[in-house]
């Protein structure tokens, strides 16, 4: 199935019904005044999380949803059927923004969770409510009202715990393997990883953790360079990442060099995902000899100025892979006990994590914005007149 993370699409509630203008007629019932019944209120569309969904391709090939209009209200003071609402599922992880304020609407962050995005419309009164007194006959109604139609952008984020950071090619999709049931694809050269995986670490029962990977970056992915920077919005979810790093690269690079440029990409993208807890994970010992190994570790951390954990492993071979899992697994049960017992602590994560929103709207508002300036070139390329200038053009049929 293909991946895809990202939709526009448009949704519309149902209009109201309108109101019905009726005056009762019976045998010997001359005047039996007014009974227009009310029309019945437009459908509403939501949004609901649904765990079995891990992309938004759907989206892709229908982009227009409306829900149900409800029916004009009828004599004899009947009442309009109410329209049907719509519920559209949507991947859990999914963050929903107006495309025209750039609202966030909202983040469907657990299975089940329901969220009103367009509010159907209200339904029209019939003349039954207007009679008085005074207007023995009104011959007043209202209309129903439109419903609600919006634009709307969905942004998928896997949901995990753990994010894997690294170069193409860095043993990655290695390490997930080792540690989880999931099964990326691994070779010999890099970009092998072209969308993110996620696998469930587990280390007994009830406890275990959500491990996400996300293809390489190479120096130079926020100018577009290799994938691009469109995956790490993935980790933003995260609460601990795992900064991936071959030491022994086939193309006998600096590995310390390759750690920096890493850094400084993920600042570009998201300064405040800099700032997340960040563990440095050296890679592929085994093909370094025994007697070299430690030296070259401390070379590479002396070298980043690195003064946050470090662990050594082999994913390949799982040489010290669990006591990675187990150190990890400690950290996200005493952090979450932290944000339980400490309010300081739980809103310190809430603020991060409005920021990281806000890093993302702002994404969504530049690439808009890009893309209505394009849309205005068009239009001015309209205007282009053949005829100042002495070519022949030939129009396909």
């Amino acid at each position: 199935m293909q991946f895809v993370d990202e939709a526009s699409i448009i949704v519309e509630a149902g209009r109201g019904g309108n109101g019905c203008l009726s005056f009762r007629r019976e045998k010997f019932i001359p005047r039996g005044g007014p009974d227009g019944g009310d029309g019945g209120h437009g459908g509403s569309v939501y949004l609901l999380g649904d765990d079995s969904l891990n992309t938004l391709i759907d989206f892709k090939y229908q982009r227009y949803y409306q829900a149900e209009s409800g029916r004009p209200g009828q004599g004899r003071q009947m009442s309009g059927r109410a329209g049907s609402d719509l519920t559209i599922k949507v991947p859990v992880g999914t963050t929903v923004i107006d495309e025209e304020t750039l609202e966030v609407i909202a983040d469907v962050t657990e299975a089940g969770q329901q969220v009103l995005v367009a509010q159907g419309g209200r339904r029209g009164l019939g003349n039954i409510h207007f009679k008085s007194s005074t207007n023995r006959a009104p011959r007043r109604t209202t209309s129903g009202t439109d419903g609600e139609r919006r634009n709307l952008r969905l942004e998928m984020k896997v949901m995990a715990d753990v994010g894997l950071l690294g170069m193409p090619n860095a043993g990655k999709s290695s390490l997930i393997r080792a540690v989880s049931a999931a099964k990326p694809k691994v070779a010999d050269y890099p970009f092998t990883t072209l969308v993110p995986s996620l696998g469930v670490v587990k280390l007994g029962y009830h406890e275990h953790f959500v491990m996400a990977d996300v293809p390489g970056l190479i120096e130079g992915a926020a100018e577009g360079a290799g994938l691009g920077l469109r995956f790490l919005k993935h980790l933003t979810r995260t609460r601990l990442l795992f900064h991936v790093v071959d030491v022994a690269p086939f193309d006998e690079s600096d590995p310390a060099e390759a750690a920096r440029a890493i850094a400084e990409e993920l600042e570009q993208f998201s300064p405040a995902l800099s700032e997340r807890p960040r563990w440095l994970v050296l890679n592929k010992l085994d093909l370094v000899p025994e007697e070299e190994r430690e030296a070259r570790v401390q070379a590479i951390v002396s070298d980043l100025g690195w003064e946050g954990p470090v662990f050594r492993i082999s994913a390949i071979s799982s040489t010290g892979t669990d006591a990675l899992v187990q150190a990890a697994h400690r950290w996200l049960v005493e952090q979450r006990q932290l944000e339980i017992e400490d309010e300081e602590a739980a809103e310190r994560e809430q603020e991060m994590r409005q920021r990281m929103e806000d890093e993302a709207v702002a994404r969504v508002e530049a690439r808009l914005g890009r893309g209505r300036k394009r849309d205005v070139e068009d239009d001015d390329d309209d205007d282009f007149d053949d005829d100042e200038y002495d070519v022949e053009v030939e129009y396909a049929p």
